[in-house]
């Protein structure tokens, strides 16, 4: 099994420990990693022209249709943005046309559906499959309960993504359930954690955190597990700075979903670049059976 490998912008600087703990438990689940010379998902641009978004986004998925390979990404926004850019270049010829005339200095070109755009979760419940990740369990949680957090990009346009049933999906929890942990059923699950506005209303971005943080601990949540960089980022490394209220910043850690999987597979916590979290969550070790 082999992927043309992803990890966007934000992750090598922000949150390294997503792409070793990713790559690691894909080594252990046997999927291939290929490099390619990629380039930006062309998110940031996407406000400011249109047309760059959909040149960088169809740069990468020509250099992997080049190769034969579906493109692998952990960042459920690079993964949107390169679902978007794959959607309009479906409905516009006139776009598709201008996009491989550019690509064509390069001798590149993109044509439509040869690849998926494919995100970890996906892969992982998907191609690698729930009864892979049981039989190479070394280790099997008990009695840890986990609130899986989906995050926005991955779910909606439900039409563009077809990443999971936007409204009441199930994948996440399948895949933290094989691990042996218990997923929470609660009612802010699928709310937004408010990084998006961080930059714009630093209080209601904490506020929208603060509910979620509360919503899973009232579901008897004793982790948080995400699987999206911004999210991560602000349930972590935002909420590590600035989240100082009854001590809730203590007392839901968020762990990436590769790194939740990789102890139960019997990686190191050093391998799965634990100590790099912000917030402790080594307290899901003293679960792990």
């Amino acid at each position: 099994m082999k992927f043309a490998w992803f990890a966007g912008c934000k992750i090598p600087y922000f949150l390294p420990q997503y792409e070793r703990a990713s790559r690691a438990v894909l080594e252990a689940l046997e999927v291939e990693l290929v490099e390619l010379e990629m380039n930006c998902c062309g998110y940031p641009v996407r406000h400011q022209s249109f047309e760059a978004f959909i040149l960088s986004a169809a740069r990468n998925s020509a250099l992997a249709q080049a190769r034969g390979l579906d493109i692998l990404t952990p960042c459920k926004c690079c993964f949107g943005s390169l679902k978007q850019a794959e959607y309009w270049l479906r409905e516009s010829d006139s776009l598709r046309a201008e996009t491989n005339r550019q690509l064509d200095e390069e001798d590149l070109r993109w044509e439509g559906a040869k690849i998926r755009i494919r995100h970890l979760l996906s892969v992982m419940a998907e191609d690698v499959g729930i009864a892979k990740i049981r039989a190479k369990r070394k280790h099997v949680y008990d009695g840890l309960k986990v609130a899986a957090h989906y995050g926005c990009h991955a779910l909606r346009p439900a039409n563009v993504v077809r990443f999971d049933n936007p409204l009441a999906p199930t994948l996440f929890e399948k895949l933290v359930d094989a691990t042996g942990a218990q997923s929470v059923d609660w009612p802010r699950r699928l709310d937004c954690c408010g990084s998006p506005l961080w930059e714009k209303n630093q209080a209601l971005a904490l506020e929208l955190m603060r509910k979620k943080l509360e919503d899973a601990l009232q579901a008897g949540a004793q982790v948080l597990c995400t699987a999206c960089t911004y999210c991560q980022i602000q349930f972590d490394t935002v909420r590590a700075a600035e989240l100082n209220a009854g001590g809730l910043e203590g007392r839901l850690p968020s762990i990436l979903y590769p790194q939740l999987l990789g102890l139960c597979l019997g990686l190191s916590a050093e391998s799965l670049g634990l100590a790099d979290n912000r917030l402790d969550a080594s307290l899901i070790r003293n679960y792990l059976g």
